[in-house]
């Protein structure tokens, strides 16, 4: 009889989080809002037991022992997603043009206008489950999904860079200057 060698991690389902598994899709509902991710391309299998997530490979190898950990690491994500949600903060830097910065939730847009003295404004695409707000100088970027509350920051960080000029001289653009969690956690006597 041959013998299967399996490799598995587990995580703890906090009591105020619902995982439901189906294949290789899970989904996470929580005080803050759900969501659901595909993981069908990871060689995987994935059970729920009681108030534990089981994550498992067959035959591990370096490859496989890496997407065991990435899967492990995307459900976590979603778990603290769900209870405690991400912020990604943001600071408007600039030393002559006073940039204006504002919301188009309608397109789902940031518009970023005078930056640098131009005269068309530049954009930076908001995802869906990332919500921005503005005040004054600072933005932050609010949502339960890490993929889109960080591409979303990324995506405005990368609107502001400045080509052909010197970095060192024209520091102008709007910076990631914190992240964490939305919700400070709450700790528990």
């Amino acid at each position: 009889m041959a013998r299967t060698e399996t490799l598995a991690r587990t995580i703890t389902i906090p009591d105020q989080v619902n995982v439901q598994v189906e294949g290789r899709t899970i989904r996470v509902k929580g005080p803050l809002g759900s969501l659901v991710e595909d993981l069908s391309h990871l060689p995987i299998t994935m059970q729920v037991d009681q108030n534990q997530v089981r994550l498992e490979t067959r035959w591990p190898r370096k490859r496989e022992v890496g997407m065991l950990g990435t899967a492990a690491a995307h459900v976590r994500n979603m778990i603290k997603g769900v209870t405690h949600g991400y912020r990604y903060e943001l600071r408007t830097v600039y030393a002559h043009f006073p940039v204006t910065v504002k919301v188009d939730e309608k397109a789902k847009v940031l518009r970023i206008e005078n930056f640098t003295g131009e005269k068309t404004p530049r954009y930076a695409r908001i995802l869906d489950g990332a919500k921005v707000l503005v005040k004054g100088e600072d933005l932050s970027v609010e949502g339960v999904d890490l993929k889109s509350v960080s591409q979303t920051a990324a995506n405005i960080q990368d609107s502001t860079r400045i080509k052909e000029k010197d970095l060192r001289v024209f520091l102008d653009g709007i910076y990631i200057s914190g992240k964490g969690p939305a919700q400070p956690e709450v700790t528990r006597k």
